[in-house]
């Protein structure tokens, strides 16, 4: 029976992970630590310890008392706080490198899977869709906060990692680098300011929302514009495959984006239903800068986004199939537009789209 310490627990992958993991019957116990109040689903159910702390606050001692074998580190200020940089690096930096010595420092921790990002490989204007990204390429430095605080982690992670392999600790590391994750949950459950739920004009309730969704009445793109999707049950289970498949030992990084076609601005016209403009970088540019200021950061188009608009990242995420046999459940446009999926009840009815159909 094992314990498992998962950090962002109640968001969006945390979650999903705490959910499926409580279906396990190898599982005693999840530590569940976030930022944000317990989900009520996690409510008095005995096998789930939750945590309401930041990761930058001081959970060390609360946690390591139930020596976690595992640790599952998710959590992420993903958006931008609007003129806080100090605090958000804080969190995101501070708050991994936390999470990082507690692992390599519980003597009950075997095992750490850590979620990065495509988006370090860097969105810069030589991007071409046909130049793609292996696990082997470099993260560059980037002007765009989440990349780049992902790549200065991924940093702070293998030089801690080869400070505690010196030492003689024997941990073994799993890094998920996703595309963009989709799916039911993430487009019905947990309607977010996204590119998918922008563009379709699901955006609703607040006068900014309501702007956007006059503002993207067509779709924008550059012509280079271009995404790989996951489905959000692919990104469970590879996690679920690098936290306890017994084969998986070392330190390694997997990008995690299915084989196959990826999405183009016709594909998202046809999926969203709407038409596509092609412009030039710097009408998005200029976009992008007009929207974040004149909103406050409400509008999630912060320094360095528009170029990840403007210029593709193609990843290679053949890896963790070569290695471990894992297949991916959806390709790119098939996880973007269908509803198939472990949480297709999130899904009203009238909206269900399935692949089969």
């Amino acid at each position: 029976m094992k314990t498992i310490f998962i950090t962002g627990a109640a968001g969006y992958v945390g979650f999903m992970l705490v959910e499926q993991f409580l279906k396990r019957d190898d599982i005693e116990r999840i530590i569940a630590l976030d930022k944000e109040e317990m989900p009520p689903s996690f409510a008095n159910n005995p096998r789930i310890m939750y945590i309401h702390k930041n990761t930058s606050d001081a959970w060390e001692e609360e946690v390591g008392k139930y020596a976690p074998e595992i640790v599952i580190h998710a959590a992420w200020q993903i958006r931008d706080m609007y003129g806080n940089a100090h605090l958000q690096e804080k969190w995101n930096i501070g708050g991994s490198d936390r999470v990082f010595d507690f692992t390599f420092s519980q003597p009950s921790v075997k095992r750490l899977v850590y979620f990065s990002t495509v988006a370090s490989y860097g969105a810069y204007p030589d991007n071409t869709i046909e130049r793609v990204y292996f696990e082997t390429d470099p993260f560059r430095p980037s002007d765009y906060r989440y990349a780049e605080e992902k790549r200065i982690v991924e940093m702070h992670l293998e030089e801690k990692y080869a400070a505690a392999k010196k030492a003689g600790r024997d941990v073994t590391v799993s890094i998920i680098r996703p595309a963009a994750i989709t799916g039911p949950r993430g487009r019905f459950a947990r309607i977010r300011f996204g590119l998918q739920s922008a563009l379709s004009g699901k955006l609703s309730g607040s006068f900014v929302y309501s702007l956007v969704s006059t503002l993207t009445s067509f779709i924008p793109a550059t012509s280079r514009w271009a995404r790989q999707f996951i489905h959000e049950d692919d990104i469970v289970d590879i996690a679920t495959l690098l936290a306890f498949d017994e084969r998986v030992t070392g330190y390694d990084a997997f990008n995690a984006s299915p084989p196959g076609a990826i999405v183009l601005p016709k594909d998202m016209g046809e999926v969203v239903g709407k038409r596509v403009v092609i412009v030039p970088p710097f009408i998005i540019r200029v976009a992008f800068f007009c929207m974040w200021h004149l909103t406050l950061g409400k509008i999630p188009t912060t320094r360095g986004a528009w170029k990840g608009y403007s210029y593709p990242i193609i990843v290679d995420g053949s890896k963790i199939t070569k290695q471990y046999g894992y297949q991916y459940r959806m390709p790119s446009k098939d996880a973007f537009q269908y509803t198939d999926g472990r949480y297709e009840d999130s899904v009203p009815e009238n909206e269900r789209r399935h692949k089969t159909a």
